[in-house]
């Protein structure tokens, strides 16, 4: 076995020394030492001071829109909701329709809690999913249910005497956003907090 390894060693020595493109790949690259000369010296990156500017940009941003709200020259508000396994892009006065069963009756006024994104004009509070319970209202009433127009399911089968027609209406709900609200101002520290945990 060490006969072989001593071969194969001879081998490649007799090949390196023929084929020598050590020096020719040496001439055309850059050493080191130029590279280090070129380059600027590495600056120490304040990590800290970084982190202090952002949460003062927060914050900034934050009591400007607390000031927009207290003033209420924000706008018309608009929200981003689920409700029953669908998002809905709300404003206060809007009509939206939930399809299948529903157990609210009409009349009834809710409270939609489940809030994804609220926003107006200048800014717009996202959720990581949804945002804190309590920090914005979405008030509805439940202004009608019914059924749906009638859908026709028309089964044949040719030459065999087969032929079915059903019919189906599937309930639908209408609720009506009344009020989309801000409850208590934008915290700063809440953008740094970790999402609420929270089942859908």
């Amino acid at each position: 076995m060490s006969f072989l390894a001593q071969s194969v060693r001879q081998v490649l020595r007799h090949t390196t020394q023929h084929v020598s493109l050590n020096g020719a790949m040496r001439a055309l690259s850059i050493s080191p030492a130029l590279l280090q000369q070129n380059k600027p010296a590495p600056s120490t990156i304040d990590v800290s001071a970084i982190a202090k500017e952002h949460s003062k940009a927060i914050q900034s941003v934050c009591e400007k829109i607390n000031q927009q709200v207290a003033k209420s020259e924000q706008g018309r508000l608009f929200a981003v909701v689920h409700l029953c396994g669908k998002q809905f892009k709300i404003t206060p006065g809007d009509i939206i329709l939930v399809e299948g069963y529903w157990p609210p009756t009409i009349g009834d006024e809710i409270s939609l809690d489940k809030v994804l994104l609220a926003g107006a004009r200048d800014f717009t509070l996202i959720g990581r999913p949804i945002l804190e319970p309590g920090l914005v209202t979405v008030k509805a009433t439940i202004i009608e249910k019914t059924l749906t127009h009638t859908k026709t399911h028309f089964k044949k089968k040719r030459r065999k005497q087969y032929m079915r027609i059903n019919f189906q209406r599937s309930p639908n709900t209408m609720i009506r956003i009344n009020s989309i609200e801000l409850t208590r101002p934008v915290e700063h520290n809440a953008a740094d907090a970790p999402p609420s945990l929270r089942l859908f």
